[in-house]
């Protein structure tokens, strides 16, 4: 496998949690950059929230606070945890990987390998 594969999404009111799992057998998490991605129809595919190894972790300004990636190096698994959320998070969340040295995280045409994503729909 060499695509990302995401899996968590539904729907929840606002002020609601989910969380997304990025499983990402084909690839190294800790090796690779791995960052969650959310699009909603007529808009560009936004950053959200990226991982690289253990220590390295991107968040956009919109869920700082609020989201939380983290990752379980045995099972190749990268989850985002999210936590309070509203309307705006609604989305067609992706989890992509870049497999190179360094990344501009928020830049989809900064990643290799892109999963075929999950729904997040919060209701107000």
């Amino acid at each position: 496998q060499e695509h990302p594969v995401e899996s968590g999404g539904g729907s929840v009111q606002t002020g609601g949690s989910l969380r997304l799992s990025c499983a990402v057998s084909g690839m190294s998490s800790t090796r690779n950059f791995i960052t969650w991605f959310r699009q909603v129809p007529g808009k560009e595919r936004e950053g959200v929230a990226g991982i690289y190894n253990v220590g390295t972790i991107w968040y956009a300004d919109a869920v700082k606070g609020r989201f939380t990636i983290s990752q379980h190096r045995a099972a190749k698994l990268v989850y985002l945890q999210m936590n309070n959320l509203n309307p705006a998070d609604t989305g067609l969340y992706y989890c992509a990987a870049n497999l190179g040295m360094t990344v501009r995280w928020a830049l989809p045409e900064d990643y290799d390998y892109w999963g075929q994503g999950t729904q997040v729909t919060v209701s107000s």
